[in-house]
């Protein structure tokens, strides 16, 4: 029979204690004395600067935030019965998961591709796919979330011109598309250009929207893959804030005025397990968001300075083990979103670990967020753990951690020297390797992988993605090919390669290519020919 060593399992108890899931230290109780906060200051109400308690006066008493599911597989038609099916469910809001070729700027029949269509998201090539992603569905009546940066602009282009065919102008389109290149260098890993002519195009969306698109965000500035990755909540507070400042900085630069594309700047965080620090994490985000915007960048509109988001429940929590209990993570994380004052949120599904998520699996993830909504009293009020000494400090604590990071970017050059000094990819990797270090040491406990293990069960009924899938939209995009006007697409690829080399905004290029039929693939290879490719120089 084994014996169990108290004694050992009793220090490393208190071990994991000691200090957050980021290492931050955690006493053993708080009180005023751990506490100088100033209400005005510091806090103030929600609805009103700087922000810390919310960025609306009522809240969720106002509005719920936006219940949103990751969706996407196969080809835009199975996708598009998925769409249907969370809509039919209760979901407020579309979020669109591509599949690896269309996030790295390659069609479905390119060599690079084979194997990898539709595998992980559904596969987007042409304006044809992206209007059958959306058949049946007004996007005049939905807001859609689009996970893509490296081609967000040509998928824009894509959505776009589906919005006016179904006869909704580009000026009511509401929704998001991430754009966040600077996390990809950082940590994602999915570029296509070198970082400059990538900022570049970041601006040019930036400028579209502002004057095309208004109700859109061209950018959420991304700390969820920063977090993924293995950052501790310090280093994904610092890092996608120090990003957004950047995109802030490249747009002035540009000539725009900061209240002219701020409003529309949006952010994704992570959701992680430590309930209380990831609280915190949000609220010293809004804090330090609403003064930089107004003191550093010199914003006078309110809608500049409010920090709005979207948060992802942790996929990197989700465990293979034991996978029913995911479903417990999430409702945890997700709850310390909604207490945190998401704008939008995303649940994972709890079999997310092994597979993309089944139907059940998707509905009992929406069902979470909707218990929360409705049954916990959790949107009752804004900010409902403000005044905590606990979040208090914690929220501090995390803010001052972020500025001393800031320092560090600064000293660097900004961003861009920092990516190429691979100084945030260390960063990330001395966390991850110190956070695993714990688990296997068994100072962080992990529920059933490191302890109250059970023999694996592998009774859970998965989704499977039929090859065929593959093969039919390779056909589909071939016999595009075949039957559009080529020498109008040679014309849009060299108009592309023509604007890439000055200085004219690209997008005006891209939408007409769309209507076109020039491929996603070929509108990324125009500016191939232009720009070159990344190479990242390794960090072991």
């Amino acid at each position: 029979m084994a014996t169990i060593d108290r004694a050992k399992a009793k220090a490393e108890h208190a071990r994991a204690l000691d200090s957050t899931m980021s290492g931050i230290r955690v006493e053993p109780l708080y009180s005023p004395e751990n506490s100088d906060v100033d209400y005005a200051r510091d806090l103030g109400d929600p609805g009103e600067a700087p922000y810390t308690r919310g960025v609306y006066g009522s809240m969720y008493r106002g509005r719920l935030w936006t219940m949103r599911q990751f969706a996407g597989f196969g080809t835009a038609s199975e996708t598009n019965e998925r769409f249907r099916y969370l809509i039919d469910h209760g979901q407020t809001g579309l979020s669109v998961a591509f599949d690896m070729p269309t996030l790295m700027g390659l069609d479905s029949d390119h060599a690079r591709s084979i194997g990898e269509v539709g595998r992980e998201g559904v596969a987007v090539d042409s304006l044809q796919d992206m209007r059958e992603l959306f058949a049946g569905i007004s996007l005049g009546d939905v807001s859609t979330s689009m996970t893509v940066n490296s081609s967000a602009a040509m998928l824009l282009a894509l959505y776009l011109c589906v919005g006016e065919e179904q006869g909704t102008g580009r000026d009511q389109l509401r929704g998001t598309i991430q754009t966040d290149i600077l996390k990809e260098y950082i940590a994602q890993k999915e570029w296509i250009y070198p970082p400059e002519p990538s900022m570049r195009l970041c601006v040019d969306m930036i400028e579209f929207c502002a004057n095309e698109m208004p109700l859109w965000h061209p950018v959420s500035i991304s700390g969820y893959h920063i977090r993924e990755a293995g950052s501790t909540a310090a280093q994904e507070l610092a890092f996608t804030l120090a990003d957004g400042f950047a995109y802030v900085e490249e747009s002035i630069a540009r000539g725009l005025d900061v209240d002219h594309f701020a409003p529309r700047l949006s952010f994704f965080f992570n959701a992680h397990i430590d309930f209380f620090e990831e609280i915190a994490k949000y609220r010293a985000a809004r804090r330090i968001w609403a003064r930089e915007l107004k003191e550093r960048y010199g914003a006078k509109d309110e809608r500049s300075m409010r920090m709005r988001f979207h948060a992802q429940t942790a996929g990197v929590s989700l465990t293979a083990q034991q996978p029913e209990v995911n479903i417990v993570r999430t409702a945890l994380e997700a709850l310390a979103a909604v207490m945190g004052g998401c704008q939008s949120l995303h649940t994972n599904s709890y079999d997310e670990a092994l597979a993309l998520p089944s139907e059940h699996a998707v509905k009992i993830a929406l069902r979470t967020q909707q218990v929360i909504a409705h049954e916990t009293g959790a949107a009752s009020t804004a900010d409902p753990l403000g005044g905590s000494y606990f979040v208090e400090e914690l929220t501090d604590e995390l803010e001052r951690q972020a500025y001393a990071y800031f320092e560090q970017i600064r000293e660097l050059g900004g961003v861009i020297p920092a990516i190429r000094e691979n100084f945030f990819q260390r960063e990330i990797a001395d966390a991850s390797f110190r956070f695993q270090s714990e688990v296997e040491e068994g100072e962080r406990t992990i529920v059933g992988v490191n302890a109250y293990e059970e023999p694996e069960d592998d009774r859970l009924d998965l989704l499977t993605i039929d090859l065929e899938f593959e093969a039919r939209q390779i056909a589909r995009v071939q016999a595009l090919r075949a039957r559009r006007d080529s020498g109008a697409v040679e014309s849009c690829l060299a108009r592309i390669k023509a604007d890439a080399a000055g200085e004219t905004n690209l997008m005006p290029a891209l939408v007409d290519a769309a209507k076109t039929d020039v491929t996603m693939g070929e509108m990324c290879n125009a500016l191939r020919d232009v720009w070159g490719v990344w190479r990242e120089t390794p960090v072991f």
